[in-house]
């Protein structure tokens, strides 16, 4: 007889594995490859995101669309953690605001409201004592971004607001700022894709097992037989000397150029790691929510981080801007008192510096943030999401180089730039014009 090919059963396995596994990739893609859903994050600056939530805002009582849109982002920059139109906070609610006192007696208050108080103004003093005597804090802003303010608060007198209305000014419930519509369809497709994998894997499995089983029972049948001949009894019980694997030059040669190649990656990654904190999420002494504050509650980032988009360095907040807030919210917060002790005994509280450039390296916040208009989720990742904030960048001099060369410069209002813009179209035709290209690469940008 023909002598008996059982050979063909590896092949035959590895075929019906590389076929399942086809199967499950291009399904994968298939279901997955619906539209991706962005989620926001909080707003990088005052007025980033306010121009479109306000634009057809109605100008009930009164102000331009200009001035109310504005108006809209300087509340949120400045007063909307304690304040609401219609809803009393910390403070008061300002509805009507126009209706109680006069813009000659607004404007003094919201720059320097301890200064009215100390005045002995009877409409100030009232007010301080029926807030529990909680001093507002002063604000430079001009007496045309006050009118803004009170412009936005005057065309929404009324409206159901809140303090979790999300940055476009829709009312949310607390935990759902950065929900999309998207994002229970898109879960549940992932939630599907990954059972259908598991369902395949645990198919093949048994698949592969049933195979064998039928290949030892063949074996065992074939070996009852009595008209074999010496050809198709070798192939039956041959067995595949594994001694020959190890044994080989070829395969030890290999293996000692993978073991070699790997110890020099891995210190070669080490060495390069030296200095390399991304990742780093240390403890603090106060267990600060950034997901609470500046994600469920949209509290903007310059509010507690108030040099962010006007100096070098981006401050840490001092006990006073948490406690505009919380000497009246959780006031009996085991981690709010650690707050009150800190103050009383008249010591900073110790935060742990997360984010620490070389000294070798100059590096400007606000010409970032303020000219360049870079978001703050830019270099610190998701931070509206973090219960504890962690180094989400690798901060490394490639990681800055690259972002200098990948990154349109904005020239958009600067005369200064124009010769330049023209210039480098003209030489390079539809590059886009980088911070490498106005010489943001160059050593002395940032070592000098």
């Amino acid at each position: 007889m023909n002598s008996i090919r059982l050979r063909s059963l590896p092949h035959l396995l590895l075929a019906l594995f590389l076929t399942l596994a086809a199967y499950g990739q291009s399904l994968a893609q298939t279901v997955g490859s619906a539209p991706a859903v962005s989620k926001e994050g909080v707003a990088p600056d005052a007025t980033a995101g306010a121009t479109a939530a306000t634009a057809t805002a109605p100008a009930a009582g009164g102000g331009d669309a200009a001035a109310i849109a504005a108006g809209d982002a300087l509340f949120k920059g400045n007063c909307a953690q304690c304040h609401a139109v219609n809803d009393v906070v910390v403070g008061p609610a300002l509805a009507g605001i126009t209706k109680r006192r006069p813009m000659s007696w607004i404007i003094p208050w919201v720059k320097n409201s301890s200064k009215v108080v100390a005045s002995g103004d009877e409409y100030a003093v009232k007010l301080f004592n029926q807030y529990g005597k909680q001093q507002m804090p002063s604000f430079q802003l001009s007496d045309q971004e006050v009118t803004s303010i009170v412009a936005w608060v005057t065309s929404q007198e009324g409206k159901a607001t809140g303090p979790t209305d999300n940055a476009n000014g829709n009312n949310i419930a607390p935990g759902e700022g950065s929900k999309t519509p998207g994002d229970d369809a898109a879960a549940g497709a992932g939630s599907y894709v990954n059972v259908l994998l598991i369902v395949l894997v645990v198919v093949l499995i048994v698949l592969v097992v049933t195979l064998v089983i039928i290949a030892n029972i063949m074996k065992d049948v074939l070996r009852g037989r009595k008209d074999l001949d010496g050809r198709d009894v070798e192939i039956i019980e041959q067995r595949f000397d594994y001694s020959k694997i190890y044994k080989s030059t070829a395969v030890r040669a290999i293996v000692g150029v993978v073991f070699v190649l790997a110890v020099l990656y891995e210190s070669v990654q080490g060495a390069m790691g030296v200095g390399l904190q991304q990742g780093y999420q240390p403890t603090q002494p106060i267990a600060f929510s950034h997901k609470l504050h500046a994600g469920e509650n949209q509290i903007n980032c310059a509010y507690c981080h108030t040099s962010v988009y006007k100096s070098k360095s981006a401050n840490i907040p001092s006990a006073n801007i948490c406690m505009n807030c919380h000497s009246q919210v959780k006031t009996e917060s085991p981690e709010i008192k650690k707050i009150y002790r800190a103050i009383e005994r008249k010591q900073p509280i110790q935060w742990v510096r997360i984010h620490n450039l070389p000294d070798l390296a100059y590096f400007n916040h606000s010409q970032h943030t303020q000219v360049g208009g870079i978001e703050c989720q830019t270099c610190h990742g998701p931070i509206q999401n973090m219960e504890v904030v962690y180094q989400y960048s690798p901060l490394t001099m490639g990681w800055c180089i690259n972002c200098h060369r990948e990154t349109p410069l904005n020239t958009k209002g600067n005369a200064y730039y124009d010769n330049l813009v023209k210039l480098h179209d003209t030489k390079n035709g539809a590059v886009p014009f980088t911070v490498s290209s106005n010489g943001g690469t160059e050593c002395s940008k940032c070592h000098y």
